[in-house]
């Protein structure tokens, strides 16, 4: 059965001196749950951005809130996860004519039974490698380094489409299936921590039958039998790193199937500025940002270093972000290093590729320079 959602306009009637916002946005009303006492939500009229999806606003929020912050260690993969998700949906589902809205489907339950640990009598939904964990000492970190926990999460998105009556129903989901670079296990509690490296072909092996049985899974559940799938693989970074990971593949499923088909590369990746590998493999990239903290550093005394992380598709830098920490002691003296760094954005940095600067002072944020792709000026925002 399609979840459906009828959509209605409000009108409001003035009433005294009641000021004017404007058109409200659109109402939506579930009609699916309880036609008696139906469930409404919010539309928005606006996008933030062009490029980006309207989402629902309701009650309903994902039904495995926070289950991400407690499989995924590295805050940094948590958000690129989710907004990449997002940004390769856009490919399948146009944001023109398709909602967002959270995952409604994966519970938390199913969530945590899943990413736990195979075992044929206490849980014989998980999908990560069975393993004897009665084992100790040598034995049990041998056991561990043999069948490493691989996956972390399944984020699921919905997205949703306007019909002819004026109803609005789910047209398609996004499953991102977020896997581990680097397995970080105890084998007693308390003691130390030990690190296991996996490979991206051992990591695709795992990934591709986790996606099966995932596609499997979804397709036994109530209003999930034909709806379209757009599946990818999301391989993390290490807790400690800097930068997040990235997409490495993805596929599409028709409605009508239940088979994962061929996967599709993903040519993308997050790099640390300075690193030596974003030395030897953007060295352009490097170069501009030499330029920049020198002249930065002419300038000002109390400069350490800008930081910059560049996310690039097919080798093409799409965002450049630098955190510059300066220590300041006057509203004149951040005023003038903000100019300053915005002339050396405008005459320094190329602009076919988006580009944030955030001025830091400590653990406050100071300053904001944005400027989009193709545009020949930013924006300059200093925080009180």
């Amino acid at each position: 059965m399609k979840k459906m959602i009828a959509v209605l306009f409000l009108f409001v009637l003035l009433v005294g001196c009641a000021p004017d916002f404007g058109e409200r946005d659109e109402a939506v009303i579930d009609e699916s749950i309880d036609e008696s006492m139906p469930e409404t939500a919010i539309v928005p009229k606006y996008n933030l951005r062009e490029d980006n999806y309207r989402v629902l606003i309701d009650s309903n929020l994902s039904k495995a809130r926070g289950v991400i912050t407690n499989q995924v260690a590295n805050r940094l993969d948590i958000d690129e996860l989710e907004e990449g998700l997002r940004r390769h949906s856009m490919e399948v589902y146009d944001p023109d004519t398709y909602y967002f809205q959270e995952g409604q489907y994966l519970t938390d339950d199913i969530l945590y039974s899943w990413l736990d640990r195979y075992d044929e009598d206490s849980n014989p939904e998980g999908l990560n490698p069975e393993a004897d964990e009665s084992k100790e000492d040598d034995e049990r970190k041998e056991e561990e380094e043999d069948n490493p926990k691989y996956l972390s999460h399944i984020l699921e998105q919905n997205y949703l489409q306007r019909t002819e009556n004026d109803s609005v129903e789910l047209a398609g989901i996004s499953i991102g299936i977020a896997m581990k670079s680097v397995y970080r296990f105890q084998t007693e509690i308390g003691g130390p921590y030990y690190y296991q490296d996996i490979s991206e072909k051992e990591m695709m092996n795992e990934a591709n039958e986790i996606a099966e049985k995932v596609v499997e899974r979804i397709r036994q559940m109530e209003g999930l039998e034909n709806v379209p799938i757009m599946l990818s693989v999301f391989r993390e970074e290490s807790q400690s790193s800097l930068v997040p990971g990235n997409f490495v593949a993805k596929t599409n499923i028709a409605g009508d199937s239940s088979t994962v088909g061929n996967w599709q590369d993903i040519n993308e990746e997050n790099v640390l500025f300075p690193s030596s590998y974003g030395q030897d493999t953007y060295p352009d990239v490097w170069a501009t940002l030499v330029d920049f903290e020198s002249d930065i550093g002419s300038y000002f005394p109390n400069y350490v270093s800008a930081i910059g992380k560049g996310f690039f598709q097919n080798g093409e830098l799409r965002k450049l972000t630098v955190e510059i920490p300066v220590s300041f002691y006057g509203k004149a003296e951040l005023i003038g290093f903000t100019q300053y760094v915005y002339g050396l954005v405008l005459a320094g940095f190329p602009s076919d590729y988006e580009l944030e600067v955030n001025i830091t002072s400590g653990e406050k944020q100071e300053a904001l320079i944005v400027r989009d792709a193709g545009a020949e000026e930013g924006f300059v925002h200093i925080y009180n």
